[in-house]
Formats: C-alpha cells, structure tokens, sequence
C-alpha cells in the first residue's frame, strides 16, 4: 500500500485510502484535503512530484490545477461584487469600454461568470495566452456567436481573461496580484495565479494519461465537466502547460498553482459563510451568490448538461468545478466542508472518476462526524 504522509481523523480513513488505492494503481502522485468548519480533517499527499519517482511528494509540493483556477478567479469577483465595485447586472463595457465592439454592448457581467457570454473559444496561438494585453484586445474585437445570456458554451480559455480584465480595469491590479493581496495572503493559502521562479522548485510537473506523450491535448474529445481545459486554435499540449512561459503567465481560467490544502483553505470561504480562521474575505449575502442559478441546460461546448451558478458550476446544493487532468474542488456550504485533490497525474477524461470517489469518501467521514 502506497505511503501516506499528512494527517487525518480517523472518521475520515476512507479518504487517505482512497488516495493510497490511486496510487497502488498506477498514479504519481496526489493529494487530497477535506476541510470542515474551516479547518483541516484531512491534509494528506503520496507519490511522486516526478515521472521518474526519484522526487517524493512533499508537504509543499505544488501543482497546475488547470481550470480549478477559475473558481479563484470567480472568488475575486465576488469580494468586488460584495465591496459594491463591480456590478453583476453592468454591461461588461461599463469596465471595459473596447469591449463593446463587435455586437457586445449588451452582454453583461453576469454573462462572463456564467459562461453564457457567447465567447467560448479561443482563437489565437497558445503564445498569445502568454500576453495579457493581446488576450484581452482579442478577446475584445471578437464577436459572440449566440445572443448573450440565451445559451451556454464552457469559455475554458477565455473567460479568465474576459474576468480578469474587468478586475483589472476596477482595481489597477491583476487577478494574481488581487487574489495574493485580498485572498491568498490574508488566509495563509499557498495558491498562485502567475508562479515566481522561487518556487519552481516545488512544482510536481504534469503527467500524460498513461500511453501517451506531451503532445496529449486538451481537445474536445478529451474533456467534460469536471475535467476540461483550454481549448484553442492550436490545441493545447501538455507540454505547453509544462512551461516556464505557462507557469509566468497569467491565465486566470487555467494556470493556478497549489496543493490540495491551499485549495480547500480558500473554498472554504464559501463553505463557512465568507470567514475562515477570523479572516473575513466575503459577506455570507457575497457566498450566497455563487450559488444564484445563471444557466441550467445543455452546455453547446461540452456537450452535456450544465447548471452554473456566478463563477461555479453547481451540483444539487454543492458548488464547484474540476480541471484538466484530474484536479477538483467541491465546497458543500450546507455541511460547511470543502473538498479538494490535485495531482501530476492526468487520465483520459472519460475514465477518470478520482475525485468523485474522493468525495464521496469525505462524505461518508462527514455523515460520522455529525453523528457523534
């Protein structure tokens, strides 16, 4: 059995288990946290941070989370909508004025959020990713290809610079320079948007599904809605996402690093009513609305039945969402729990169901903990 390091009541045992199994199966490595209350019941990791398992997985390895980013990003617009700097029912062109060209005066705030701004796709090179200020003018003279706010298509791509940008324009700030000051700073959370070479030491770099090779891409075919990625013109690879230029950049929807700790401190402020360890980031009214109903209905990218909320997709009473390769993070605000695992080891989407058996142990560690 895989070695487990970390710690966790003995009500969750199922989770560290759960984690140990993935591993015996072939996995790199992990790591999952259940955090209730605000604070950890499970903080454990396995495995390698390398392909060559030489480098163990350590307390403060980190990882590409992919579109686990997003819910970051989707959290810095609500602390904005809570501090009554940014207007959910505003036209995005009020923030944004170039925004407007191209048939897109009307489309609003609460469109970008809700990936129902009719922008899903990306489409210029993957180095353009790497340049805030050529996404976002992109971005800007794109048309959208339905009436904002009547349908929906997962903006994996674009929507954390359709985001971001209007963050930027209100505070003066990048999303990774808001979320440091306003978020991950305050709580303690070891979560980057926009990684500085001092830590690359720690980064566990990403791992193709089993019979595959860096050239593994985030296409539609290999994606859903808990495990999907930029999607561009030029497909992503997993090289790209393994690059230093990746790793620099700030792609709000898809280049955040952490570990599964990091993850679930954050989430939690949705899950406790916007207050975690004394630090108040949002009103309990601000987490409230992360879980308003946007769009319920087949989503035109994915394929498949969707339900978003402002900046999360939502799954009965639970929020949440998952990136390429595997990460996930769900936040159950009704049992104030929060829910994270990353890993280095991607699996073909299809056949990848970690994170809801990691879920669905924590649950059932949570049904004994409320039972006592």
């Amino acid at each position: 059995m895989a070695d487990i390091q970390g710690s966790y009541d003995e009500l969750f045992t199922a989770v560290p288990t759960a984690l140990a199994a993935l591993i015996d199966d072939g996995d790199v490595g992990g790591a999952v946290a259940v955090f209730v209350d605000g604070e950890p019941v499970v903080d454990v990791w396995a495995g390698f941070a390398d392909t060559g398992r030489t480098q163990a997985w350590e307390r403060d390895t980190i990882v590409n989370v992919f579109s686990v980013t997003k819910t970051m990003t989707a959290l810095c617009a609500l602390v904005l909508i809570d501090r009554g700097k940014l207007d959910p029912d505003a036209p995005v062109a009020r923030y944004w004025p170039e925004f407007a060209a191209a048939g897109k005066r009307h489309v609003l705030v609460r469109h970008l959020l809700s990936h129902t701004a009719g922008l899903p796709d990306w489409e210029g090179p993957v180095e353009e990713l790497y340049d805030w200020a050529a996404a976002t003018a992109r971005l800007a003279g794109q048309a959208p290809q339905w009436e904002p706010g009547t349908a929906a298509g997962y903006h994996s791509a674009t929507q954390g610079f359709l985001v971001g940008e209007v963050l930027r324009r209100i505070t003066g700030r990048s999303v990774g320079e808001f979320f440091a000051a306003e978020v991950a700073g305050p709580l303690g959370a070891d979560f980057h948007i926009g990684l500085g070479p001092e830590h690359d030491h720690r980064v566990a770099l990403t791992v193709p599904p089993p019979g595959r090779d860096e050239d593994y891409t985030a296409s539609a075919a290999n994606r859903d809605a808990a495990a999907a990625a930029p999607t561009t013109a030029t497909a992503l690879r997993v090289r790209d996402g393994n690059s230093l230029a990746w790793r620099r950049a700030q792609i709000p929807a898809a280049s955040g690093y952490g570990n599964a700790r990091s993850v679930a401190l954050v989430q939690s402020v949705l899950a406790c009513g916007g207050t975690v360890g004394g630090v108040r980031v949002l009103s309990p009214e601000g987490c409230e609305r992360a879980r308003e109903l946007q769009f319920e209905g087949e989503d035109r990218v994915l394929g498949m039945p969707a339900r978003y909320g402002l900046g999360y997709g939502l799954f009965g009473s639970a929020l949440g969402w998952g990136g390429w390769g595997g990460a996930l993070v769900w936040v159950d605000p009704d049992e104030r729990l929060a829910i994270a695992y990353v890993t280095n080891q991607m699996r073909e989407p299809a056949a990848d169901n970690r994170g809801i058996e990691l879920i669905m142990a924590a649950q059932d560690g949570i049904k004994g903990l409320r039972a006592t």
